[in-house]
């Protein structure tokens, strides 16, 4: 379950803290420190992981999945980490260490600990960048709910069980649904 400071903090006060090995994420001012990924959650990272860095030009993309800052605006400070997230190397502005641009793609496996309204504010903070495509992976129903942005919002153009996703901003690419599954 995740734990949440009762101090807000600020942009400022942020990068004066330490580098931390665990995952926070920042929302409203507010620290939210996460468990450690599971192994399955872990498995699908790196699968899909794989499958796209195979796929994508290295010199044009940076694929993601790390525990990195990418942030959502400084005031309130809130700051996300994506589980996955690829990044068009010309597009990248870091600033004071952290990411400040939108992702091409983000992607979102769900745990056990995330609620529907957890869910609701992240894609709100991605549609506020401009993420262009979010991925929403669900290990319990085994699927791939895809969100475009259309208008300002990101809604939701597909959900997949099974067959091939070709991510949007580079559709030279293919993800076998199927394969990100651990066995």
């Amino acid at each position: 379950m995740a734990s949440t400071t009762s101090k807000i903090v600020t942009y400022e006060e942020w990068l004066k803290m330490p580098e931390t090995k665990t995952k926070e994420e920042v929302v409203d001012g507010e620290i939210i420190t996460m468990p450690a990924p599971r192994w399955e959650h872990a498995t699908i990272i790196e699968e899909l992981h794989t499958t796209l860095n195979l796929q994508l030009d290295r010199k044009l993309y940076h694929v993601m999945s790390t525990v990195f800052g990418l942030v959502i605006r400084k005031d309130p400070l809130t700051c996300r980490e994506p589980d996955l997230a690829v990044f068009l190397r010309k597009n990248v502005v870091i600033q004071d260490g952290y990411i400040h641009s939108a992702p091409e793609l983000a992607v979102e496996v769900l745990s056990p600990s995330n609620t529907r309204r957890d869910m609701i504010k992240k894609t709100e903070d991605y549609e506020s960048i401009g993420v262009p495509e979010l991925w929403i992976l669900s290990p319990e129903a085994r699927t791939f709910e895809v969100l475009q942005l259309q208008d300002g919002k990101l809604r939701r153009t597909q959900l997949l069980a099974e067959g091939l996703l070709r991510p949007l901003r580079f559709p030279e690419v293919v993800v076998d649904v199927a394969s990100v599954w651990p066995d």
